[in-house]
């Protein structure tokens, strides 16, 4: 018997998201869904796909093979491409504020905001830090999140954003989930920096971008473009300098006003992330782009604004893609199928365009071509319900969890139990 070769099936349905676009509206009439499907692994990769009793007849003999009981649906492993994990404190007295009625400036004046996570954050170790990462990296696995983008942005000085970009990377060394990491030290203009913004971008980009580099803790650069953090203009010659260096750019853009979004088509971004306060010129523009809109429905549903237009986004022709947006402040959830299931309703979604946009758009957003495809060569990162139809996933809004999570080509996740 081969070893290296495992045969998993038979699937009631197999949802692959293959050969669908990358951009635009998509119908579920669109989705491929095959049955009585069978896949067969080698090593961290998919080796085939196809009939379960066709496999098993061809690899029966020489392969591991895991017989599945019952209905079962297997999909992409989802990818998480917009989160900020890697935070101390608790902000749950800026929730019952804002619900009360309190401004951003009265929560901020009462000890809250994004100033007090990064007091909270500041406190940690690295290896306290890393602890709690890794704490969130496994909440999100066992909701089949395969892939983890990280953010820091709480540490906000050159220590303590590599304190943080470090943490990221231990926490992706023992973690069972794939943990990318991102640099969003241009989170705010902190506190207790006595320049201008300007100059504190220059002094990160100065200071911080090099040993990112050297140390190999990150190849993303992320800013936040708000009228509470750092202008368009502020934050342009900030991205030039990541990309000269050859960094990839994302952009925390048009939460609350526009701006953000123009930058990142100007800098040929790999994503715009927010995107709430975009407008039909906003929306046209980051079609007529290759920058992908990242939806954040979660923070809609944690601050009580408006969602992002993802139904005209997608109409206009853009890539889509759906994440948490996990933070301590506007979108303490945490939860991918919940938020996205919620938006899908809001922006009248179709299934397929929930599905591309926490799976192969994600993965656009991230930059990664090898994973969140069920194919031939793909990195064998998959999830399996225990039901006989994939529409039940979006329909019972996060209350179906996965019954198991394989992350190239290992199960590291069956509920029950503690692998």
């Amino acid at each position: 018997m081969n070893k290296a070769l495992t045969l998993i099936g038979p699937f009631k349905q197999l949802v692959s998201m293959a050969n669908l676009p990358m951009k635009g509206a998509l119908k579920d009439s669109q989705l491929q869904i095959q049955e009585n499907a069978g896949i067969l692994l080698e090593g961290d990769k998919i080796k085939a796909i196809s009939n379960f009793n066709d496999l098993k007849t061809q690899y029966g003999q020489e392969a591991n093979l895991i017989l599945l009981q019952g209905d079962q649906v297997v999909l992409p492993g989802y990818i998480d491409c917009h989160t900020h994990i890697a935070f101390g404190g608790n902000r749950a007295n800026d929730f019952a504020m804002r619900n009360a009625g309190s401004s951003y400036l009265e929560i901020a004046e009462a000890g809250g905001g994004i100033w007090s996570t990064v007091k909270h954050t500041r406190a940690l170790s690295e290896e306290e830090l890393t602890e709690v990462i890794l704490k969130h990296a496994d909440a999100l696995l066992e909701q089949g999140i395969t892939t983890i983008e990280v953010k820091s942005g709480y540490g906000l000085n050159v220590a303590e954003e590599l304190k943080t970009l470090r943490a990221i990377k231990k926490a992706n060394e023992s973690s069972k989930a794939e943990l990318i990491s991102t640099c969003l030290a241009a989170h705010m203009c902190p506190k207790d920096y006595e320049g201008s913004p300007e100059s504190y971008l220059e002094w990160i980009a100065e200071e911080l971008f090099p040993v990112l580099k050297a140390e190999g803790l990150t190849n993303r650069i992320d800013a936040f473009v708000e009228k509470s953090a750092f202008t368009a203009e502020q934050t342009k010659p900030y991205f030039e300098k990541a990309k000269s260096m050859g960094f990839d750019i994302t952009v925390h853009a048009d939460q609350f006003s526009t701006s953000g979004s123009a930058l990142a088509v100007e800098v040929d971004a790999v994503s715009a992330d927010h995107l709430e306060a975009s407008t039909a010129e906003e929306i046209q523009a980051l079609a007529n782009s290759n920058v992908v809109a990242v939806a954040l429905p979660a923070a809609s549903l944690g601050i009580g604004c408006a969602f992002t237009p993802a139904r005209k986004l997608l109409d206009a022709g853009a890539c889509l893609a759906i994440a948490t947006d996990w933070n301590p402040g506007s979108a303490p959830m945490g939860k991918l199928i919940e938020s996205a299931s919620i938006l899908a309703s809001m922006e009248k979604l179709s299934n397929t365009e929930v599905f591309a946009g926490i799976t192969f758009r994600a993965a656009k957003a991230l930059n990664l071509k090898d994973r969140a495809i069920l194919k031939a060569g793909a990195l064998a990162d998959f999830i399996i319900y225990e039901t006989a139809n994939y529409q039940n996933i979006t329909y019972l809004q996060g209350s179906l969890k996965p019954a198991r999570v394989w992350k190239s080509g290992m199960e590291v996740f069956r509920k029950g139990e503690n692998l």
